[in-house]
């Protein structure tokens, strides 16, 4: 009689029971902060994940890849505000968000991505400081320092409404993004970021690819922006600092960069983390400077999994499948 080969469970399969398992969450609570924390990791997750695309995949680093995410805020938060919190008003700031994503990237693209890649990365954080600039001036349209806030359609007023959006477009974002980056397109810019040379002698358009890259990472970044807009009904000038971009880059690495669900996980573990720290501030007031603290939490990820969450988790499955003898061989869960 053969011994059970136990077989360690895909990244795909955990995915799908964590998507049903936070669908039906609301039939067990009704927590306003579990559904906010929830919120804020998913839509963080998915700005991380589009700047993955951007730093993992095609290789571009940006300083200001904040600015789509911000600019997508604004452009909902303004709208709804000056103009109506009606669904209609919705749709044409949307249109509007995806149509400054779209030429912010050609415009940041066109002019650097022939050049080097620290090219892009000034002229992003230039494009974002110089929207900052904007926000903060213009205080009669953006509300200045203060902030903006504003009311939101109707039918996305509810709580469990709001829930259920932030997981729609979060899973709807994963799915697009996994098909991208499977087409031939993706495949050639993950080609580009091994060795560009060599992806152009095969006779590649590199700075095409880039480009689309660069579009795709922006739009995809606006969107997350403008779900951000409607769950939390205020907007500042915060979400368009060079502080939100390290972030996603933070959660990129944690999470482990070129991986899909990378970004996700260390957005997961930032958010937990830093909710987990905060509580101990009514044990000493130390813990108020939470964010100190999470610096060893990061140092210690890096140290013990150099290539994130994602490839400690990929080398525990290998040591399994290692450990449990030879069986039918399954798909790799590489860059999943």
């Amino acid at each position: 009689m053969g011994r059970a080969v136990f077989r360690f469970p895909s990244i795909n399969s955990v995915a799908i029971l964590i998507f049903i398992c936070l669908v039906a969450l609301p039939l067990v609570t009704s927590s306003r902060s579990a559904y906010s924390m929830v919120n804020m990791i998913a839509i963080s997750g998915v700005f991380a994940l589009s700047y993955n695309i951007l730093v993992g995949y095609t290789g571009i680093l940006s300083l200001g890849h904040a600015l789509f995410f911000g600019s997508g805020a604004y452009i909902v938060g303004v709208t709804m505000r000056h103009l109506g919190p009606s669904l209609p008003m919705l749709g044409l700031a949307i249109f509007g968000a995806l149509i400054f994503a779209v030429a912010a990237g050609l415009f940041a693209g066109y002019l650097t991505l022939r050049l080097k890649a620290i090219y892009y990365a000034m002229i992003t954080l230039a494009l974002a400081e110089l929207f900052v600039i904007f926000a903060e001036k213009w205080r009669d349209l953006t509300g200045g320092w203060d902030g903006l806030n504003y009311k939101v359609p109707v039918a996305i007023r509810e709580p469990v409404a709001v829930y259920y959006l932030v997981l729609a477009f979060t899973a709807a974002v994963v799915l697009f993004t996994r098909r991208f980056l499977d087409s031939p397109t993706g495949k050639v810019i993950v080609a580009i970021r091994e060795n560009e040379q060599r992806a152009s002698s095969l006779g590649f358009n590199v700075f095409r690819y880039k480009l689309i890259a660069s579009v795709v990472a922006g739009v995809i970044s606006s969107l997350s922006g403008v779900v951000f807009a409607l769950e939390s009904r205020f907007v500042m000038t915060g979400i368009l600092s060079v502080e939100k971009t390290l972030e996603a880059l933070l959660m990129t690495i944690i999470g482990g960069m070129g991986t899909l669900f990378g970004p996700l996980i260390g957005a997961a573990v930032v958010h937990l983390t830093g909710d987990w720290l905060a509580e101990f501030a009514k044990i000493h007031p130390i813990f108020e400077r939470w964010p100190i603290l999470f610096g060893f939490v990061y140092i210690f990820i890096v140290l013990a999994v150099p290539g994130g969450v994602m490839t400690g988790w990929n080398r525990l499955a290998q040591w399994v499948a290692t450990k449990s003898g030879p069986g039918k061989p399954t798909k790799g869960d590489r860059n999943e």
